[in-house]
């Protein structure tokens, strides 16, 4: 079987989709002709809102609601910063309130799982009327299938239970092989997945292939990776490895009419979320919005409109199974040591979160 293997400092020319994605609703407009009838100049990111939805990548609900986004996402990090903060303490509160009577070997995990739910459906709250947020599964199950499906699981009730349709979350699991294994199961029984931690076409490839709902490819820590690797301060937009890599797996989902949603995320500069402008989704951290809001510059598409036909597609097709897919993921030294990295880094934040429950759950 062949396959094709990423070369992230050789940009790539775009294929054009052969059919639309599954995406959120939003106008697709003429970028050029919606500024010329405007009275007042459109910004940057009204350009950029014209051809891809937007996420807030952020736990601070204030902030969600300031821009009232489609949509948002959280991980343990942002949870953990915003857990910090007075004006959330209620929330904590009524999670270890949730979780106190239950039996010591739940308490926490029930507590946490709670917490992270609360402050989903105040985002939701914030956010477009038919958007949706991200939830996390714990970081420390990655490699446990059946850990990772009983929480999402757990998770979606407890939702549910605050009557907030199952359909406006999406669980967040990282792109192990036992975490596309739970995609799989998940989307089987109407959960929808948002697979994290997403660094090569492999990874990409076995996600769809198990239906997930969307992926999060991760620019600016791929950035990071090459930076290091080859000493450079830095890339041009186009030749940005991070960028380069997400223009490829959206190619491939494009050409090989796959509904996952491409959500590129983990921005270092506003060059990079530019040169992905027409992704179906991009999450982007506050100051960027800002300062999106605050140009007036065109914003030009880089990435092709779904649902123009293509007269032919050079990405190879992808069936791995899991020993193709543990090889593949070998292969990549960048995709194997992000990975392992993002997971030891949301446990990190796990544990102080763990820490400060378990205080109040005594």
């Amino acid at each position: 079987m062949a396959f094709v293997t990423l070369n992230p400092l050789v940009p790539r020319t775009n294929t054009v989709s052969r059919r639309c994605a599954r995406r959120a609703p939003v106008a697709v407009l003429d970028e050029r002709s919606a500024a010329a009838t405007s009275t007042k100049p459109m910004t940057s990111y009204e350009y950029l809102t014209a051809m891809t939805t937007i996420v807030e990548d952020t736990g601070d609900i204030e902030t969600i609601r300031a821009l009232s986004p489609f949509a948002a996402t959280t991980n343990p990090s942002l949870v953990y910063a915003a857990a910090d903060m007075s004006e959330y303490a209620p929330l904590i509160d009524e999670a270890v309130k949730f979780a106190k009577s239950l039996p010591s070997d739940t308490r926490l995990s029930t507590a946490r799982n709670k917490l992270f739910t609360l402050f989903g459906a105040q985002i939701l709250d914030a956010v477009h009327p038919s958007g949706d947020v991200s939830t996390e599964v714990d970081a420390r199950l990655s490699f446990d299938t059946e850990a990772q499906i009983e929480t999402a699981h757990e998770i979606i009730k407890m939702y549910e239970d605050v009557g907030v349709a199952r359909e406006r979350v999406l669980i967040k699991l990282a792109t192990t092989w036992e975490g596309i294994e739970a995609c799989r199961a998940l989307e089987r029984d109407g959960i929808r997945t948002n697979m994290t931690l997403l660094f090569s076409l492999a990874q990409a490839a076995a996600a769809a292939d198990a239906g997930a709902y969307l992926i999060s490819p991760f620019v600016g820590r791929i950035l990071d990776y090459y930076k290091k690797a080859t000493g450079k301060d830095g890339y041009p937009a186009d030749e940005d490895p991070g960028v380069i890599s997400v223009k490829q797996i959206y190619d491939y989902y494009k050409c090989y009419g796959y509904d996952t949603i491409v959500m590129g995320a983990s921005f270092r500069n506003l060059e990079e979320i530019l040169a992905l402008a027409g992704c179906d989704r991009l999450t982007i951290a506050p100051k960027y919005i800002a300062a999106l809001q605050q140009s007036t510059d065109v914003v030009e598409r880089k990435l092709a409109p779904p649902g123009m036909d293509s007269e032919r597609c050079d990405l190879v097709k992808m069936n791995l199974d899991e020993k193709e897919f543990r090889w593949m993921l070998n292969e990549d030294p960048m995709a194997t040591e992000k990975l392992a990295e993002g997971i030891r880094k949301f446990a990190v934040d796990l544990v102080k979160l763990d820490a400060k429950l378990e205080k109040m759950l005594l």
